[in-house]
């Protein structure tokens, strides 16, 4: 942090982080199926596995589940305050909706109970299972009003439908009327694009899939139908900001010939969208910040995962400030401002 532009009174805020709770089990009726994740920690406790049946998912480290080890973690960073999310391979779309919302519902008590042991260093997004929209409605109003959770977390696709699929407006309109706000994470990374292996899908197909997220949100009527939504997309928005006037481009020849009000209203929606930094490279939070404002770019880490995350992340905002990339001013959104005003009071 020393790198980084003073910041005086206020704290540093991580909107990107993941937790998996060490009593997070598969749903006893089901628990045999091999979809199911669950998390094997080894018997030193300096390391663990996620584990989907008898094969191993993905290594994680002792900060993905353990409260005190995060903290520490965080206290060398000099991040004060981190929003833990799920790891989105719990959110359990391919169940049987009633089986994911059992098990979405477990998982959001269990992140509610770190928030609460954290001391006002932790605050938390839930799940829902949007398979069944009545029934994510009813746990998202659960996860306001009886947990202390500040928004949801959902998928770049739900299943087979986009995000602007007009099944899934009422989740959208239920979330806006309770002011929870949605952060969207990549999960078809894979299918996104024509290869599968973890170089393309991690450094191609998360950001196609975020970006085709963005697009059914913009394009597809749904910022327009509820004004008020305040929906946040990992990455930076994956390959959105580059996509988009491409995209706005073809809009324009599908309907006939250019139409000012209707570009014009297409950029007021782009930038309603809110955005993580986490883009490895100074110069990409150029565009992200042209085409969302800076005032909608957060501090985001994607903590515990991948290597040093919280320092890369930070090295990030550090360089942007350095090449003049973010005003001092917008450096202080960034760091921590801007998320506080996204997750609401």
């Amino acid at each position: 942090m020393s790198d980084l532009p003073a910041v005086q009174d206020q704290p540093v805020v991580d909107i990107h982080a993941h937790h998996l709770p060490a009593a997070l089990h598969p749903p006893t009726r089901v628990a045999d199926d091999p979809r199911w994740p669950y998390l094997v920690i080894d018997d030193d406790g300096r390391a663990g596995r996620i584990m989907r049946g008898s094969e191993v998912f993905r290594r994680v480290k002792p900060a993905l589940w353990d409260v005190p080890t995060r903290l520490a973690e965080l206290d060398r960073a000099g991040v004060d305050v981190q929003v833990i999310s799920p790891v989105p391979v719990t959110l359990s779309l391919w169940a049987d909706s009633g089986d994911a919302a059992d098990f979405l519902r477990r998982q959001n008590d269990l992140l509610a109970e770190a928030v609460a042991v954290s001391a006002g260093r932790l605050r938390g997004l839930g799940a829902v299972p949007l398979q069944d929209v009545d029934a994510a409605i009813s746990e998202l109003l659960r996860s306001k009003r009886e947990l202390p959770l500040d928004g949801i977390e959902i998928g770049t696709r739900i299943g087979d439908l986009e995000l602007d699929d007009p099944r899934l407006r009422p989740f959208f309109a239920a979330a806006e009327e309770a002011g929870m706000p949605l952060f969207v994470h990549p999960t078809d990374g894979p299918h996104a694009v024509r290869r599968a292996e973890p170089t393309y899908a991690f450094g191609v197909g998360m950001l196609t899939d975020t970006a085709l997220a963005a697009t059914a949100l913009v394009f597809g009527g749904v910022l327009d139908d509820f004004p008020g939504l305040r929906v946040a997309l990992a990455h930076g928005c994956g390959a959105f900001p580059w996509t988009y006037p491409r995209t706005a481009y073809g809009d324009t020849i599908v309907r006939g010939g250019p139409d000012p009000e209707r570009t014009a209203r297409l950029d007021r929606l782009v930038g309603s969208l809110w955005a993580d930094t986490l883009v490895f490279d100074p110069e990409h939070l150029r565009l992200v910040a042209e085409r969302l404002g800076a005032g909608h770019l957060m501090l985001g880490t994607d903590h515990p995962f991948l290597r040093a995350p919280l320092e890369t992340a930070l090295a990030t905002v550090s360089e942007a400030a350095g090449r003049n990339i973010l005003s001092g001013r917008q450096i202080a959104g960034v760091l921590g401002l801007n998320a506080l005003r996204f997750l609401g009071p």
